[in-house]
């Protein structure tokens, strides 16, 4: 029996565990992690009442705890939800196993044969808030990649969670993979995340997954090496050529589809020349749709907006509210977006080909869409079966990260008795 109240000590024997785990998830066979994950998915479907009422008391504890409504759509769970839960683990089961996989080799005048292949990064870290799936998706992409995993979920999402987390452990106990390969730590206590950002001796990499409070505590207590996954302060730029039609669909599905995700669109950057035409229809249109828009002085000529402050350039709602303002170019558009930005996905509505091709090859951000919703910023519709976040550094990952994502690699090299002259 864990002792719960020891957190240090709890999450020393969790990260032994897991580093034991890895050290044998490393050499086995593809067939056996693909068959776990196979069977988890069964599991998922098969277990779909237990999640169900799990996520009920999750529910309601959000409820208790005043959960905005976004929050409360992240946290819920579906009959819908389970089936792509499921769909998901059988996605990233499909695919192409990284590990072991020939990234280049060549031979060198000395004889040399030289192969860099990929290998598991080791044990991650996946600490998260309150959307439940997270769980089955990061579980997923490690096991995949050969890694060992520690889940740390957030405390909404506690109960889900642990019942998608039981499917995964079903899972590898019927592929005869090590059950530590996928472990949950099982308090809500929040020094078990403080702990895990300073267990360099078995923690290889840390993801965070969630908003400021989240990034901030990972920025400046973690000794283990992180893939920063930042806000999604998403900006869709509505340049003078967009296409009128274009823009109505598609800006209305990146702010309402889900409003509570990371590729949903947080501010509209609107050239001037169009700003009180097709701009004015736009706004309208997603007021008329239950969005709040915060308009700079230009666009607060059109009825209903309210007035922006400054507070509201650089910010992620997650929540039926948009920013608004007017640029004079694509110039000043990207020059907003390189000030209030994050550096996660970022859109551009236009025709003209050339200014669409400056505010791609100009900016940075980890995904640069062209007449595309900012909600498909999501590694599952990048073909990528799952997810474990957006990562928007520069260092390793970069972008929706994946299974071959989370790998290295190593270089073989062979000789015949080659000796160095």
């Amino acid at each position: 029996m864990k002792d719960m109240d020891n957190i240090p000590a709890l999450m020393a024997e969790i990260g032994q565990r897991a580093k034991a785990a890895s050290a044998i998830l490393g050499s086995t066979p593809a067939a056996q992690r693909r068959a776990a994950l196979e069977a988890a998915a069964k599991h998922v479907q098969a277990g779909r009442a237990d999640i169900l009422a799990a996520n009920a008391q999750d529910m309601a504890y959000g409820r208790d705890k005043g959960l905005t409504d976004a929050m409360m759509d992240r946290l819920l769970l579906t009959d819908d939800r389970i089936d792509a839960i499921a769909g998901g683990l059988r996605a990233v089961a499909a695919q192409a196993d990284p590990v072991g996989e020939v990234i280049a080799e060549w031979t060198q005048p000395s004889g040399l044969h030289i192969q860099r292949v990929r290998t598991p990064l080791g044990v991650i870290g996946v600490i998260y808030e309150s959307r439940p799936n997270v769980t089955a998706d990061a579980g997923a992409l490690c096991l995949k990649a050969g890694n060992a995993v520690i889940l740390r979920g957030g405390s909404e999402s506690f109960h889900s969670s642990a019942a998608l987390h039981g499917c995964l452990v079903q899972g590898l106990r019927d592929a005869d993979l090590p059950e530590d390969a996928i472990q949950l730590v099982p308090t809500r206590d929040r020094g078990a995340v403080s702990e895990m950002l300073t267990m360099t001796d078995t923690i290889d990499v840390i993801v965070p997954r969630g908003g400021k409070g989240l990034v901030g505590l990972v920025q400046r207590e973690a000794r283990v090496p992180v893939f920063a996954h930042l806000e999604g302060i998403v900006h869709i730029y509505v340049d003078a050529a967009a296409d009128p039609e274009k823009v109505l669909r598609v800006v209305l599905n990146a702010k309402t589809r889900r409003t509570g995700i990371c590729g949903a669109a947080e501010c509209l950057l609107i050239h001037r020349d169009i700003a009180l035409t097709v701009g004015r229809g736009l706004l309208q249109a997603l007021m008329d749709a239950g969005v709040e828009v915060r308009a700079d002085e230009t666009l607060s000529a059109v009825e209903g907006t309210r007035a922006a402050t400054e507070e509201d350039w650089g910010q992620e709602y997650l929540d039926m509210i948009i920013a608004a303002r007017t640029v004079a170019d694509v110039d000043e558009a990207m020059a907003h977006i390189r000030k209030h930005g994050s550096n996660h996905t970022d859109c551009i509505l236009t025709e003209d080909e050339q200014t669409a091709t400056r505010f791609l090859t100009e900016l940075d951000s980890a995904i640069l869409m062209h007449n595309a919703s900012t909600q498909f910023a999501d590694g599952g519709e990048f073909g990528m079966g799952a997810e474990i976040g957006i990562a928007t550094g520069k260092m390793h990952a970069r972008g929706p990260v994946g299974a071959a994502q989370l790998t290295s690699f190593k270089y073989l090299v062979k000789g015949e008795g080659t000796v160095r002259g």
